[in-house]
């Protein structure tokens, strides 16, 4: 009997993420069909996706440019594509604020929600949780760390005492403060392990991305902030763990590749076979290291579980002044270590409230945006 294909769209699909996502597609054509494609400014890829995978609907942002081939997709908004009765799971691979409202939209609409957008969580997790439940919806990680911890759940009745996140450390692990402060952003580019995109390679350099991963894990999983910890493991073959009450602690293990837990959530429940995709040969890992956070040399990590405990207002302003800061380095504008300084100094500069409503919640973004820069263009950082 033909097995059911779940209709996707893909929010950010030519991001790393929506490439990856696309990838899974690919490999596996009779299990899931690309209802829709949403992208940004990059429309010659999308063009080549649409042509090769022929979605019914599309959007894009970019004012300036067209598609180069004429198509028959049918133009909506995110958020209209988010909640279409033809489809049933929503990626939603985009970077920043976007991905907020679709994937509130898509939790309204009771959809499969196949999350990788770090800064919806962030700012407004208390809201996409509330929203998928009223809406009956389901919320699935897409990151590997979320995505190990929910596989190590799988089958447990008891709730765990102990989320320990795990960390690469990225391609400045041992270095020291007066060694980064001359990085670059061609060096910060360079993971040594995982293929990712611009900005969220430089979070993980900085780890304020695993200080945005706390935040998430704190959401998804209900788990208090002092009960979920970091160890930098550079080998990225353990993903994360799960401590319980008699000590007992799973780990979810394999090959450093977001296929893999982009495969997990789109099939879930079921596990595909996936001879296409690499599998973890213990033969060829020589150890499995495991080390505190250097916080003093990444400040970032703590200025940003900081921010998620504080909560209210401040994970909106710190998700809006380290995506300013870190386009500003990639620029050249700032320092490497001017990164966590302007994102603190922002968070140190905002009058916060407690119980934020959505629209305060997206005006705070909007005003660490504008302040961070403000600040930057006053520092003469470089």
């Amino acid at each position: 009997m033909p097995v059911k294909k779940r209709k996707l769209a893909i929010l950010g699909s030519t991001g790393s993420i929506g490439r990856q996502t696309l990838d899974v597609v690919r490999a596996y054509p009779d299990r899931f069909w690309v209802a829709a494609l949403t992208a940004g400014q990059n429309l010659d890829l999308l063009t080549e996706q649409i042509l090769e995978f022929k979605p019914a609907f599309i959007s894009y942002t970019s004012r300036d440019k067209r598609l180069s081939v004429p198509v028959t997709c049918t133009f909506l908004q995110p958020e209209e594509i988010a909640s279409l009765p033809e489809v049933d799971t929503v990626v939603v691979a985009t970077a920043g604020i976007s991905g907020l409202t679709p994937t509130l939209a898509a939790a309204r609409a009771g959809k499969t929600i196949a999350l990788a957008n770090k800064e919806t969580l962030v700012m407004a997790g208390d809201f996409v949780k509330q929203a998928v439940a009223e809406g009956n919806a389901e919320l699935l990680p897409l990151d590997s760390e979320h995505s190990a911890i929910w596989q190590c759940l799988q089958g447990e009745a008891t709730f765990p005492t102990r989320l320990i996140l795990t960390a690469s450390g990225g391609p400045f692990c041992h270095y020291t403060a007066n060694e980064l402060e001359r990085v670059t952003p061609a060096q910060a580019l360079k993971h040594p392990s995982w293929k990712m995109g611009r900005k969220i390679t430089i979070d993980s350099a900085t780890l304020i991305n695993k200080g945005f991963e706390v935040i998430e894990a704190h959401h998804l999983f209900d788990m208090p902030f002092e009960n979920i910890d970091i160890l930098v493991h550079p080998e990225c073959i353990i993903h994360s763990m799960v401590e319980f009450a008699d000590g007992a602690i799973k780990a979810q293990l394999g090959c450093p590749d977001m296929r893999i837990p982009i495969q997990y959530a789109l099939s879930y429940p079921e596990r595909l076979n996936s001879p296409e995709f690499p599998h973890l040969n213990f033969k060829s890992v020589r150890n499995l290291t495991f080390e505190e956070p250097d916080v003093q040399a990444f400040p970032g990590l703590e200025i940003a579980i900081e921010a998620g405990k504080k909560g209210g207002t401040y994970p909106a302003v710190l998700a809006g002044a380290d995506e300013v800061a870190v386009t500003l380095f990639l620029k050249g504008k700032i320092r490497f270590t001017d990164i966590p300084r302007l994102v603190e100094k922002t968070l140190s500069s905002h009058t916060a409230t407690a119980s934020p409503s959505l629209e305060e919640i997206i005006f705070a973004e909007n005003w660490a945006q504008g302040k961070t820069a403000q600040l930057a263009a006053g520092a003469k950082t470089c």
